[in-house]
C-alpha cells in the first residue's frame, strides 16, 4: 500500500502520534471508499472450556441478539436512511437539507388579482376566453423524494467541486450514468450541459428554480436535451400536436 505524503514537503510522510507511518490504498472510484463493518461478535470472547455451558451460552446469545438489533442494524439503517444521499429517506433528506442549506421546496407568490382568473363564477372568475390560470393565495411546491435526492447530490458536488470540465463530467457520469450527460466549455465564459436522455419535468423544475448545475464562479450555464420532439413531419419529427419548435 502507498504511503501518505504531507504537502508541500515531498518525501515527508504522515505519521501517527506514536510515530508510525500511515499507509493507505488510493481510491480510484467512488466505490473505493472504505466500508465500515458494524457487526459485533460477542461469542468469540467465550473461552473453549465453556463450550458446554448451556446457560452461559444462552446469556451471551441473548446479548448478541440485542447487539445485532441495536448496534449492527441501527448503524446499517443510519447509513441507508440518512448518510447515503442515494437511498436516504424523508428524514435523512431533511437532515441533508439543513447541512447543505438547500430548501426542498419552492414558494410561489399569489397571482395578480387585477387580472381575471380562469373559471365561471360571476364574483371572482371570468369565462374561458378571458381568464388565466392563477391563484389568489400563493403556496408552496415541495420536491418529490427522487427530486430531493437529485438536488441534494448536485448541491453537495457544487460545494466541493473545483469546477473543471473533466471533474464535472465524471460526476455527471456517476449521477446520471455513463454518457447520459456531459458538459461543453464554449470558451467564452459560458458552458452548456448536453443531456442525451430526456429531461423530465422534475429535472427541469430543479434546474429552473435552483442554481445547482456545477459551474465556476462568473461562468454562465445552460442545458439542452438531444431527445426532444421537433415540430414538423417526417421519420424523425412529430406531428403538430406533439412537436416543439427546436433546432
Amino acid at each position: 500500500m502507498p504511503l501518505l505524503q504531507t504537502d508541500p514537503q515531498p518525501g515527508s510522510f504522515l505519521t501517527t502520534e506514536a510515530g508510525q507511518i500511515i499507509v493507505t490504498d488510493v481510491a480510484t472510484t467512488n466505490f473505493d471508499i472504505q466500508q465500515f463493518d458494524f457487526y459485533v461478535d460477542l461469542l468469540r470472547a467465550m473461552l473453549w472450556e465453556y463450550n458446554d455451558a448451556a446457560n452461559l451460552q444462552s446469556i451471551l446469545q441473548q446479548k448478541q441478539d440485542w447487539y445485532t438489533t441495536n448496534q449492527t442494524e441501527f448503524w446499517q439503517d443510519f447509513v441507508t436512511n440518512i448518510f447515503d444521499l442515494r437511498t436516504a429517506n424523508e428524514f435523512g433528506l431533511a437532515v441533508w437539507s439543513i447541512i447543505l442549506e438547500l430548501p426542498l421546496f419552492v414558494n410561489y407568490q399569489p397571482s395578480d388579482l387585477s387580472q381575471p382568473i380562469f373559471g365561471f363564477d360571476v364574483a371572482f372568475f371570468k369565462n374561458f376566453n378571458r381568464g388565466g390560470f392563477g391563484t389568489s393565495t400563493g403556496g408552496t411546491n415541495r420536491l418529490s423524494m427522487a427530486s430531493q435526492r437529485l438536488a441534494l447530490q448536485l448541491r453537495y458536488f457544487q460545494l466541493c467541486s473545483s469546477g473543471t470540465v473533466p471533474e464535472i463530467n465524471r460526476f455527471m457520469n456517476f449521477l446520471f450514468g455513463s454518457g447520459a450527460v456531459f458538459l461543453l466549455d464554449n470558451l467564452n465564459m459560458t458552458q452548456q450541459y448536453i443531456f442525451t436522455i430526456p429531461i423530465t419535468a422534475d429535472m427541469q423544475y430543479i434546474f429552473e428554480n435552483f442554481d445547482l448545475l456545477p459551474r465556476p464562479a462568473g461562468v454562465g450555464v445552460t442545458y439542452h436535451s438531444t431527445q426532444g420532439a421537433f415540430w414538423g413531419f417526417g421519420p424523425y419529427r412529430k406531428n403538430f400536436n406533439r412537436g416543439n419548435f427546436q433546432t
